[in-house]
């Protein structure tokens, strides 16, 4: 269970494809305070620690991840947003977040709007997602609020510290960006379709 509050941004050291796994070597500077076997979400895919080495720690994506995420597209040196488990008693500053991503979107719009940044993603909503003003919505890991909601489309604005904090600071229109609807929602959609 995660919070969609970036801890840190880690830096991607090494990719290597074994079959259908990709296994992903990360910098980070918690990585000291890692054990083997923790979760820690990636651009907010959950993903376990396999393997620690200094200042960096290995992860494996498997095929289903790979189809669902943008992890298909890193590169070595690529930033990626970083959150550990949340703790039980801690706060829950953003919202509850799982890790699972549901479907990737495309940014279509970045402008900058007088001191903070607004961001449009278009999705396909053939996938049966929904978003809703002044809902949830987990983009890279980041826990936000949707300001402008479409069939297919959704905007978000973004505050000087979560621009300067995260990798927003370096998305572009163009850009696939993974996504995590809000779990109340999909529970709550999920009912009405059973009755």
């Amino acid at each position: 269970m995660f919070t969609g509050i970036i801890e840190e941004v880690g830096e991607i050291t090494s990719l290597k494809k074994e079959e259908e796994n990709l296994h992903i070597k990360v910098k980070a500077k918690f990585t000291p305070e890692l054990k083997i076997d923790q979760s820690v979400a990636h651009n907010g895919v959950c993903l376990t620690v396999v393997s620690i080495e200094e200042d960096t720690y290995s992860v494996t994506a498997i095929k289903e991840t790979l189809k669902k995420t943008n992890f298909g597209n890193l590169k070595k040196g690529n930033l990626v947003n970083l959150e550990r488990g949340m703790k039980l008693g801690d706060r829950l500053d953003g919202h509850i977040v799982q890790g699972h991503v549901d479907q990737t979107a495309i940014c279509t719009k970045t402008e900058e709007a007088g001191g903070s940044w607004n961001f449009t993603f278009q999705y396909d909503s053939g996938l049966q997602n929904i978003t809703i003003e002044k809902g949830s919505i987990t983009i890279n890991g980041v826990s936000l609020t949707v300001v402008n909601s479409e069939k297919d489309s959704f905007s978000v604005s973004i505050i000087p510290y979560t621009y300067n904090h995260t990798t927003f600071k370096d998305l572009k229109k163009g850009d696939k960006v993974n996504l995590e609807f809000d779990v109340i929602g999909k529970y709550v959609k999920r009912i009405n379709e059973l009755r």
